[in-house]
């Protein structure tokens, strides 16, 4: 194998992944059209047909799939064996990707690059915002955040956070319409602003303590995001309770556009956790991430 068909066969994994030309061009630095030049000049080298095109999507034919099967695996030891060489580096560096929920990347992992980045400019680090719960492996990130609960077993786990307060609440305007609730049970007479899990599709569950039981509850609403931001805006502006990380709303709390209802039924979540698979052969800049994002009480 020449260099050239291992490039066209990394390109064509990529657009393999990716269901798409356009995207797996911009991922790959080419254009379309020399993209879909390659991927056919290696289909008429191998003769088999590997993508299956439509004018709406790009899939994988069984032969395709087999290869994809084949070259991952072998693509993500040369990516791990180059980023091995950055050991003999006078500085670290190398690329670190990275899959974590919302308030993880605001509050944790954001202020902890800013610090990591200025001692080690050589390092660079992607950032994607998802609730869904990733294959880091399949999905070809270095490690993931989630709340504890949520790591599979079967991978490395480091906890980033303490435990994390939430809050029910909701503008002085939404409290002039709907009497304050006094236990979960009355948020049936309320609406609620929801955050939709990819992963699952269904909307995020509220829990709650009901006397020595941790119950979670589906409150109904008219609006429903997939992101924190836009359901805090949302909150503020009056169109329905909101349940948020504490953090996010301390200081519209005490300045009083938001009101806090249901405390004392309101228990923390289980603290976010960095998780990698445990056969990852660690590189010194993602060693350097790892201690970066650590918790320490």
């Amino acid at each position: 194998m020449d260099r050239q068909d291992m490039a066209d066969l990394t390109a064509f994994v990529v657009v393999a992944e990716e269901r798409n030309f356009t995207r797996a061009a911009l991922k790959l630095g080419l254009s379309q059209s020399a993209l879909s030049g390659i991927v056919r000049r290696l289909e008429e080298r191998l003769g088999v047909r590997l993508l299956a095109r439509t004018s709406r999507s790009v899939a994988p034919t069984e032969a395709g799939e087999r290869l994809v099967r084949t070259l991952t695996p072998m693509l993500r030891e040369l990516d791990q064996s180059f980023a091995d060489l950055s050991e003999f580096r006078d500085r670290p560096a190398g690329t670190i990707r990275i899959t974590s929920v919302e308030h993880a990347a605001k509050t944790i992992i954001r202020p902890a690059l800013t610090r990591l980045l200025a001692k080690y400019p050589d390092i660079n680090v992607e950032v994607i915002v998802d609730y869904g719960l990733v294959d880091v492996v399949a999905d070809r990130f270095d490690a993931g955040v989630r709340l504890g609960e949520q790591v599979a077993k079967d991978m490395i786990a480091v906890r980033m956070s303490p435990d994390i307060p939430m809050a029910i609440v909701g503008s002085p305007a939404y409290f002039e319409k709907y009497a304050f609730p006094e236990n979960p049970e009355q948020l049936i007479n309320h609406r609620a602003i929801n955050l939709r899990l990819p992963t699952t599709g269904v909307l995020n569950a509220w829990r709650f303590i009901v006397g020595e039981r941790e119950i979670k509850v589906h409150v109904d609403g008219p609006l429903v995001f997939n992101t924190i931001e836009l359901i805090l805006d949302a909150a503020i502006d009056g169109m329905g309770l909101a349940y948020m990380p504490l953090d996010q709303v301390t200081e519209h709390l005490a300045s009083g556009r938001l009101v806090r209802v249901l405390a004392d039924s309101t228990p923390p979540l289980p603290g976010y956790h960095l998780y990698y698979p445990s056969r990852r052969h660690s590189s010194p800049a993602f060693s350097l991430f790892v201690e970066g994002v650590r918790y320490r009480a």
